[in-house]
């Protein structure tokens, strides 16, 4: 994830950054001696060109954006069986952003000047930027091949220039080398989740039945049952022993007497549910625009758990 995080920058500062117009003027390595002896060599099109150096000094959790919650897939597995998605936790990516010139100090040229003019730029680019969206980063190119698809539509929170500074300026300097002078820097810092794997919990739900009571009042409660189901489609090419999950069929469900109760539409993973039914026997209809209407007599809630729509 973290690899795909530094090419998002890399390619922002690109597309964004008149004087950076090449790979070669973004690195993530250290801001040390091998990094000056980069700098000092570097050429774009035959010619000196300035370079940033985007450092990730630090990682840290973000506590504030972390959540217990867990999300659902919307289709069950190969074994009938529901899996979850925990809530990622968020790390923050602190990034020091230092500008560097390959030009000599000599009385008619002042190196510093051009850093500041290009740190400049880097802030007003990330700055436009925030917060960052990978897809429309990169467009009007694809993402890569590999990109998470997990982030690939996010909204990246930024903090940049936080009031604090970065706390060790001094120290992170003294260990890039001897002799060297601190350096202005653009501290960013950029939150990414951590995707988790699903789990597997369990099967498919397709009945809930919820009591409701009056505390201290005695007596039998107040009981409202929520069914789901979903459409299939078996008609050509599929086969009727392994129907298609059918997105976008209308549902209806009614009384036997044909009193129409509630209408929905079944989801991308042709799943359907109502709620607030009382225990007894209905009637569900189906249909699409291609597909004739088809109904089905149940029993709420059914003995078999289930209340599939078969086209």
């Amino acid at each position: 994830m973290l690899d795909h995080v530094d090419n998002l920058l890399r390619q922002l500062l690109i597309d964004r950054i008149d004087e950076i117009s090449d790979e070669a003027q973004v690195r993530f390595q250290p801001p040390d001696d091998d990094w000056r002896t980069y700098v000092s060599t570097l050429a774009v099109g035959g010619n000196p060109a300035n370079a940033l150096n985007v450092y990730l000094v630090d990682l840290r959790e973000n506590r504030k954006l972390r959540s217990n919650e867990r999300w659902r897939e919307p289709s069950v597995d190969a074994e009938g069986q529901m899996r979850e998605v925990p809530a990622s936790r968020r790390v923050d990516c602190h990034y020091l952003i230092s500008a560097w010139s390959p030009g000599a100090v000599i009385p008619e040229v002042e190196p510093s000047v051009d850093e500041h003019a290009l740190l400049y730029k880097v802030i007003a680019a990330l700055n436009d930027a925030e917060p960052l969206m990978p897809r429309e980063i990169y467009a009007p190119n694809p993402l890569p091949a590999t990109f998470p698809t997990a982030i690939a539509d996010a909204e990246l929170p930024t903090t940049l220039l936080p009031p604090e500074g970065y706390p060790k300026s001094a120290e992170f300097w003294g260990t890039m080398g001897n002799n060297h002078r601190m350096k202005p820097m653009v501290y960013l810092v950029l939150t990414v989740p951590v995707v988790s794997p699903s789990q597997q919990v369990g099967a498919l739900v397709t009945t809930r039945i919820s009591e409701y009571r009056v505390h201290g009042v005695a007596g039998a409660g107040e009981v409202w049952i929520e069914i789901g189901g979903r459409t299939l489609d078996s008609t050509p090419p599929n086969s009727p022993s392994s129907p298609a999950l059918l997105a976008g069929a209308w549902v209806l469900i009614e009384t036997i007497a044909g009193i129409r109760l509630q209408d929905t539409r079944s989801n991308a993973a042709g799943r359907f549910a109502f709620a607030h039914l009382a225990e007894g026997d209905y009637r569900l209809r189906a249909w699409t625009e291609n597909l004739a209407e088809i109904t089905r007599e149940i029993r709420v809630p059914s003995p078999t758990g289930e209340y599939e729509l078969i086209f």
